[in-house]
């Protein structure tokens, strides 16, 4: 007979395996299922607590918020709503800190707020952190979370996507590192855009990503698509990513990149 562990406050069911944990073994696993290894969504500031070290985030535009530009309506009353559910002014934070000891400028994305979808405000805090790593050369990490861009806004969401591109692409030309971490989802203009220009792309264990959904794609081409079909398995099976990294090792894996890294970045300055 199946023995379940033993629940002593609020129980858990994982969607995946079926197994019953407390809610705060699930908190301590950063949200990842011990048996089946299923990741579910985590906030951007455990995100950071999990990657980075010990009192080392210090954060910046904390008070950039997305406005109204289209009078879209209902739109000023969902924003007002999720600034309250998650204690967030938009989808994405960021700032300095440091990753085994290495210096970086990252970004998170949280998809409590607007499905961590992509407005002006978001699209601008991301490229003031591109820009902040361009100034200081700090390598840049960044972990998507997000349904694309926000209808609400429009073009001018969609204008963000060449905005982040544009900005990445300065890092590009100076030669400074981009490692793009994908969580589940990152969809359509955010998958488009920034999220795959990583000098290394990374994900996390079967994570969506894409760009138009399944359905569409079926109808579209008229055929029936893997079942796996924009997973992070898939993907990296077709040379779409580098990695892809528990959660548990992701603080180790970066380490190891920044490692090597720096010491390449070291070994050019001496020659």
């Amino acid at each position: 007979m199946k023995i379940q562990p033993k629940i002593e406050s609020n129980p858990f069911t994982c969607k995946s395996c079926g197994e019953i944990y407390d809610e705060s073994l699930m908190k301590r696993e950063w949200n990842v299922c011990p048996r089946c290894q299923y990741h579910y969504p985590i906030t951007a500031y455990d995100r950071i607590k999990m990657i980075t070290d010990r009192k080392s985030f210090s954060e910046f535009n904390t008070c950039l918020t997305s406005v109204d530009p289209l009078n879209f309506p209902e739109y000023k009353d969902k924003v007002v709503s999720d600034k309250k559910k998650t204690s967030l002014n938009d989808a994405v934070i960021a700032g300095e800190a440091s990753i085994g000891g290495y210096p970086v400028v990252i970004g998170v994305m949280d998809s409590r707020f607007r499905m961590g979808s992509m407005g002006s405000a978001v699209g601008e805090i991301i490229t003031r952190a591109i820009e902040e790593s361009l100034k200081t050369r700090k390598p840049f990490i960044f972990f998507s979370a997000s349904g694309g861009a926000r209808m609400q806004e429009g073009i001018l969401s969609l204008m963000q996507m060449a905005k982040t591109s544009g900005a990445l692409e300065k890092l590009n030309y100076e030669k400074i590192l981009f490692v793009s971490v994908l969580t589940n989802p990152t969809t359509g203009g955010v998958s488009a855009s920034f999220a795959s220009l990583g000098d290394i792309n990374i994900a996390e264990p079967q994570a969506l990503i894409g760009f138009a959904g399944r359905r569409i794609i079926e109808q579209t081409i008229r055929e029936e698509l893997p079942e796996n079909f924009q997973t992070s398995e898939f993907l990296l099976e077709h040379g779409q990513l580098d990695m892809v990294v528990n959660r548990r090792e992701l603080k180790h894996s970066l380490t190891t990149i920044l490692k090597i890294h720096h010491l390449n970045f070291r070994e050019c300055l001496e020659r």
